[in-house]
């Protein structure tokens, strides 16, 4: 089992998750983050750092957030890895309370 990013995220894109995770699974696209399945020890450090609680056990997911487990697969193998934290977006606040935002990723 891995853990994957979610909605929640998106435009979000706090990094304290990235602080602790041992083996540098997160991978940092322009407004989301995301989790290699083939890196993720499933060790769930991640998800008490997620101040939007947007990380998830695969066999958690909800079932209005499935199809992000095949794009955090796919994502991961497009985007660099990022290994520290950084400064979340100035509006990150505003748009943790935002659903529906699948529209608004960037590839």
């Amino acid at each position: 089992m891995t853990y994957v990013v979610t909605e929640s995220c998106i435009k979000c894109k706090y990094t304290d998750c990235v602080d602790v995770c041992p083996v540098d699974c997160f991978r940092e696209g322009p407004n989301f983050l995301v989790i290699d399945p083939d890196e993720c020890i499933d060790c769930t450090l991640c998800v008490a750092e997620c101040p939007v609680e947007a990380i998830f056990a695969e066999d958690d997911v909800p079932a209005d957030q499935q199809k992000f487990t095949a794009l955090n697969a796919e994502l991961s193998k497009l985007w660099k890895p990022i290994i520290e934290r950084k400064d979340a977006p100035p509006d990150a606040d505003e748009w943790a309370k935002i659903k529906g935002k699948l529209d608004k990723l960037e590839r």
